[in-house]
Formats: structure tokens, C-alpha cells, sequence
């Protein structure tokens, strides 16, 4: 059974906005921190936004001041809001279950974070 359960992705045109949910199906989702990544065609894997386990944020700094992330760890959710999208965002989204949150965005391109990654939604911004 699939343990993290991206929804909400979608098309939607330049400008507009989505909001991504993950539904974690283990009842320790709250003693992890979370990440959302994205992998465009053609493109590495970007991780964008984290949270510790007590919902502090960072971003990357392509996503800043457009993207949100949270989670509701009664509900086992993580959430990323998605604003001012260009052609640009247009990716896969998966959320991740990861080893560690880090204040020092750089340390996100470490290996090993991830634990675990979902299956994903895609979001496609396209006029």
C-alpha cells in the first residue's frame, strides 16, 4: 500500500494557482520532516520546500514568496500551496519523508534526505 498519497495537481494557466495535498497513511507521519520536490521534463529532480516536524518552512529560492508549504500532522496532510505559476513550474510534484529538516537550504541537495517518495501529481501551466 502506497504509504504517501500526492492529490490536487492539475493544468492551469500562467498566473494561476493550485494547491497540492499528500496523504501519509503511517500514524508516525508526525515525528518526520517533509519536503516537496518537482521533476520537470527533462529536468533533475528540484527539491522545493521543507518543514520540521513542528512546521517550520523553507524554500527554496525559486519558490519563494510563491509557494507555502504546511501539514496538519492530526490529519497526516502535507499541504504546498501553489501561486503566480509560469510554463515554468509545469513538473511532476511528489512529497518526500525525509531524514532531517534544514535551516541552511543548501543542505537540500545533500543525497540520503529522502526516505520515502510518493507517486505524484502532475501540474501542467500552459496558456
Amino acid at each position: 500500500d502506497a504509504q504517501l498519497v500526492e492529490t490536487g495537481g492539475g493544468s492551469v494557466q500562467p498566473g494561476g494557482s493550485l494547491r497540492l495535498s499528500c496523504t501519509a497513511s503511517e500514524y508516525t507521519f508526525k515525528y518526520y520532516p517533509m519536503s516537496w520536490v518537482r521533476q520537470g521534463p527533462g529536468k533533475e529532480l528540484e527539491w522545493l520546500a521543507g518543514t520540521s516536524t513542528i512546521g517550520t518552512a523553507t524554500y527554496a529560492a525559486s519558490v519563494t514568496g510563491r509557494f507555502s508549504i504546511s501539514r496538519d500532522n492530526d490529519k497526516k496532510t502535507l499541504d504546498l500551496q501553489l501561486n503566480n505559476l509560469s510554463t515554468e513550474d509545469t513538473a511532476m510534484y511528489y512529497c518526500t519523508k525525509d531524514t532531517a529538516w534544514y535551516a541552511d537550504v543548501s543542505r537540500y541537495n545533500e543525497t540520503g534526505i529522502i526516505i520515502e517518495r510518493g507517486q505524484g501529481t502532475q501540474v501542467t501551466v500552459s496558456s
